[in-house]
């Protein structure tokens, strides 16, 4: 292939000249404003989140990981306790439940989906048990209907790890069209706003939703170091505020989210055609609701890395989301754990180049590179 340009995994720079100048007109009324932290804007944000969602509250974080560990936090779990998650995605997740002092529990994977398999739940459940926190992994939602018929028969409460589905539908059992929104079905969503995420800002940022007025009010105590009122502390919270101009930014660029996430679900389908004759490869499921934070694939008989590199040869940049089960991580393979799924994945997965400007001859230079890359 001649003439290959580099082609990033993520390409922000094209989503920052669209929105230039509102970005710029945003980010100088905050300086103006000398509004910094907690200002109109974050206030602003948390409605129009809220309002999107349709949900009660949301309160805006200064990561996806706090959001887990106040989320956590808020709904009681602590020392002693287990909290049902996959071994599949990062490692926040878990290490949100190790900083609150609980034992995560990992569930093996549904090897269509990549999100944890409710058909392995129960078996999992201890007395000790008090949270299931499914991951939507690459922007695919998890399965929240049994999850949430399992928690409901055994007295369990529901945090959804939205890290990678801001945007992204559930869809029941028996199809249909999407109706309510990655973070809205459980007691708790936790969002992420690292720059690369589907609705992403310049610095780090995270979120909890909810309709329960109490975990809302716990939250919002936590992310202020436990207290109602300035300088009177009623818990050890955090400093875990989202700030001003992060928010402004994340207020320019909401409006444009369903169009964006769309344009990602289109540029899935056409990969989907372009590589559904190469063997060796498995494309991902196109689901209803899925908003491909990325778009990975499967390269089969043990020569995942092998392909990675000559891709990287030929100018494409890939990542592998993840190369380690977490249940493999040093922190707990004293678990000594055996999840078939987690591990084949971890060495099977390639995420390929996707952002929403993505135009069509990058694309099939990343197909064509592909195609040259698998032996």
């Amino acid at each position: 292939m001649k003439n290959l340009t580099q082609i990033p995994i993520l390409d922000l720079s094209a989503e920052v000249d669209e929105l230039w100048d509102e970005l710029n007109a945003a980010i100088r009324r905050v300086l103006r404003s000398s509004q910094f932290i907690m200002g109109p804007e974050v206030t602003e944000f948390e409605q129009r989140v809220a309002q999107y969602l349709d949900v009660k509250h949301a309160v805006a974080l200064n990561s996806g990981t706090d959001a887990l560990i106040i989320a956590l936090r808020a709904l009681g779990v602590g020392s002693g306790d287990e909290v049902i998650t996959s071994p599949f995605t990062f490692f926040a997740t878990a290490e949100a439940i190790s900083l609150v002092g609980a034992q995560p529990v990992f569930v093996d994977i549904d090897p269509q989906t990549f999100n944890i398999d409710p058909n392995q739940i129960e078996a999992a459940l201890t007395p000790r048990t008090k949270v299931i926190l499914p991951v939507h992994l690459y922007g695919n939602p998890a399965p929240l209907e049994a999850i949430l018929s399992i928690a409901q028969k055994y007295g369990l409460r529901v945090l959804e790890d939205c890290a990678q589905s801001f945007g992204a539908r559930y869809v029941g059992e028996q199809g249909g069209q999407p109706q309510r929104f990655t973070g809205t079905l459980g007691d708790l969503g936790a969002f992420s706003f690292f720059p690369s995420k589907n609705l992403g800002a310049y610095g780090d940022g995270g979120m909890l939703v909810t309709n329960d007025d109490r975990l809302a009010e716990q939250a919002r105590m936590l992310r202020t170091h436990g207290s109602r009122k300035k300088y009177y502390n009623e818990m050890i919270g955090y400093n875990s505020r989202l700030d001003t101009l992060q928010a402004a930014i994340l207020l320019v660029k909401l409006p444009h989210l369903e169009r964006y996430n769309q344009a990602r679900r289109a540029i899935a389908q056409r990969y989907n055609e372009l590589l559904k004759d190469l063997e060796g490869l498995l494309t991902p499921q196109l689901t209803p609701g899925h908003v491909f934070h990325q778009y990975t694939v499967r390269i089969l008989n043990g020569r995942r890395d092998a392909v990675q590199a000559r891709l990287a040869q030929r100018g494409v940049g890939t990542m592998v989301y993840y190369p380690v089960p977490l249940h493999r991580l040093p922190v707990y393979k004293h678990l000594n754990l055996r999840l078939p799924e987690s591990e084949r994945a971890a060495a099977e997965v390639l995420s390929l180049p996707i952002w929403p400007q993505m135009s069509h001859s990058t694309q099939d230079a990343v197909v064509e590179a592909l195609r040259e890359a698998l032996p």
